[in-house]
């Protein structure tokens, strides 16, 4: 059945595949943010009523992170416009091991909406369409927290599980955990993406404040950098974030992409060139 679908944050990582997906799928789609018509930004509650109207259900990605404050605030509104909308169902793109993520997802839980959680771990697509790729693209990666294995995930693989369940109403009320197969530390994902390109990337470990220190002499806004320190610090620190899931094998009726796959593709594509 064709669905009128919102998707809050459609050119970010997961939202501009989830949109393809749902486009692909015969769904009408409504991809909002600051510049589209109408338009929708987080910080001003007055767009959150236009970009719901008409639709029956919304993909909800929050930015930069639900860590960050004020997300909290901008859940509740959005929720209760969309409940006065007549939303059917929403999906929220939640944090693994993430305190504050899982306060938004009570939020959503608690909203009186039909709903889907999907907690993600951390995402592939750091190294080539986020904060990392320029790491990558010098040649050295300097990261904290190099002793722990996280299970990264890939954002084809998050947005084909919310592209499923926002459509089937047999994922209501449940978290879908999203994880890669693997746990792999730093050192390790930088070993792969340097074979991947034939080319040496080295890893450097650091501490969380040499990292918050670089960003800063970097010129970027203290709001991110209080927002790396955190995932670095409470996130990567949370036991909950280092377990792998099976999840996306069982929404999905296959495995999950493990780094190794990720890296050979995204080698092929030249953007580590």
């Amino acid at each position: 059945m064709k669905q009128n679908i919102l998707v809050i944050g459609g050119n970010g990582k997961t939202g501009s595949r989830v949109a393809e997906n749902l486009k692909q799928s015969g769904h009408n789609v409504r991809v909002v943010g600051r510049k589209t018509n109408p338009n929708f930004n987080w910080e001003d509650i007055d767009t959150y009523s236009s970009a719901l109207k008409n639709m029956d259900r919304a993909y909800i990605v929050y930015y930069p992170d639900l860590a960050m404050p004020g997300s909290r605030d901008a859940i509740t509104i959005l929720t209760e416009k969309a409940l006065e909308a007549g939303l059917e169902k929403v999906v929220l793109l939640s944090g693994k091991g993430e305190t504050e993520a899982e306060a938004c997802e009570d939020i959503v839980a608690n909203s009186g909406l039909n709903y889907t959680l999907v907690r993600a771990s951390w995402f592939n697509q750091n190294f080539s369409e986020g904060a990392f790729l320029e790491f990558v693209l010098n040649g050295v990666v300097a990261l904290p927290r190099s002793e722990v294995k996280i299970p990264f995930v890939d954002t084809d693989d998050i947005a084909d599980v919310v592209s499923k369940v926002i459509v089937d109403d047999a994922y209501n009320g449940q978290t879908i955990t999203v994880t890669g197969p693997q746990k792999r530390t730093f050192k390790e994902v930088v070993s792969i993406m340097s074979e991947a390109i034939d080319k040496h990337i080295q890893f450097v470990p650091i501490s969380i404040d040499e990292f918050k220190e670089g960003m800063r002499k970097a010129g970027l806004l203290d709001s991110y950098i209080w927002l790396f320190g955190y995932l670095f610090k409470e996130v990567l620190g949370n036991p909950d974030n280092q377990e792998v899931s099976n999840d996306v094998a069982e929404v999905l009726g296959r495995p999950a992409k493990d780094f190794e796959t990720f890296a050979k593709e995204t080698a092929a594509t030249g953007i580590w060139s």
